[in-house]
């Protein structure tokens, strides 16, 4: 499909810099930029690149300031980086399958489908399971007994979802994750065992919520593992039985966060963050990488290092690290300078 830079703009509320009826049908970046090409600008590392691009239209800030004549048509919107990701969306919405039933699937006679969904072939489909209007249920995709899948949900190849869990509207669930599998839970015995401590809760996930590739929420072994509004997990993240994740936390890859812990609103965690039992995470925390985090954490904190520390103390401390040797020299130097003067006396 084609579209015109007028097209865009109108889309996106924007104003046209140019020729209003350039077309593009297809993306690239602005460096990387050829003819047919949309491109966007927003880090001002970049800026460069659009004096030499040859895409066809450039996406740019309202108050960008062109330095040097510009042959791409621009479109000005306030924000160019989330303008571009909406085009991005309407895109990829336009790929996904249509309405329909695949077969071969399994979709039992005790489960309630609407009309308007997607399910592709060797899906599995449980009694007592609800599918929403535009969901779509991808080929090898299992859904348990008395899973709930909400409106525009998309339920990616190969993700399982356990019985009795709850899917929101517009989510994401991408392949390989699992929704519901057991929580770590098992009591010691007395000849040096462990019993298995059965896990009878849920998972219950909000709207608008993405879930990574081979990402796992754990069922909560009474009661339910919250996955709050908007919340964003990326690949390879870990959460335990009956976490309590707030809305709009984002997770970077491999995190995880041990049983029973709560998580505040709009927390930024990066990549190989771990998180101890019963931690008690307060709103707006940002974690540097690979840092562990255990106890109470206020609002508002902010923690680097692999024991999670005030993060302007770890950076003074990764400043001290680099001149050790040298501290480590000049300390010896003074140890002997001293032994000697103490010689003397």
């Amino acid at each position: 499909m084609e579209f015109t830079a007028q097209m865009i703009a109108q889309y996106l509320g924007g104003s046209i810099e140019g020729n209003a009826q350039a077309t593009v049908h297809t993306v690239a970046k602005i460096e990387e930029g050829h003819p047919g090409a949309l491109s966007f600008l927003s880090n001002p590392k970049y800026t460069p690149y659009i004096y030499s691009t040859r895409s066809s239209v450039v996406l740019v800030n309202a108050d960008f300031v062109a330095e040097h004549p510009v042959e791409a048509t621009l479109v000005r919107v306030p924000n160019a980086y989330e303008a571009f990701a909406r085009l991005l969306d309407l895109y990829a919405q336009a790929k996904l399958p249509a309405n329909g039933v695949e077969q071969p699937s399994y979709i039992s006679d005790k489960a309630q489908l609407h009309p308007e969904t997607y399910v592709g072939a060797f899906a599995y489909i449980a009694e007592g399971a609800q599918i929403g209007k535009d969901a779509k249920i991808f080929p090898q995709a299992y859904i348990g007994r008395n899973v709930c899948v909400g409106e525009g949900t998309i339920i990616y190849p190969g993700a399982k979802i356990y019985d009795d869990c709850q899917i929101g509207n517009r989510c994401t669930i991408h392949a390989g994750a699992v929704i519901g599998a057991d929580g770590f839970g098992f009591a010691p015995t007395a000849d040096g065992n462990y019993h298995k401590i059965p896990q009878i809760g849920n998972v219950v996930i909000e709207d608008d919520v993405e879930i990574g590739a081979n990402a796992t929420v754990d069922r909560a072994t009474m009661g339910s593992t919250y996955i709050r509004q908007g919340v964003k997990l990326d690949d390879h993240v870990h959460i335990a039985h009956n976490v309590e994740v707030n809305s709009n936390t984002v997770m970077a890859a491999q995190c995880g966060v041990a049983g029973t812990s709560k998580i505040g609103k709009n927390c930024m965690f990066g990549g190989q963050v771990g998180i101890a039992p019963h931690t008690n995470i307060g709103d707006g925390v940002q974690v540097g990488a690979k840092t562990g985090l255990a106890g109470t954490i206020k609002p508002g904190s902010m923690l680097l290092g692999t024991v999670g520390q005030d993060a302007g103390k770890e950076r003074r401390a990764i400043a001290v690290y680099k001149n050790l040797p040298d501290l480590y020299r000049r300390l010896n130097e003074m140890e002997r300078t001293i032994a000697k003067l103490m010689e003397e006396k």
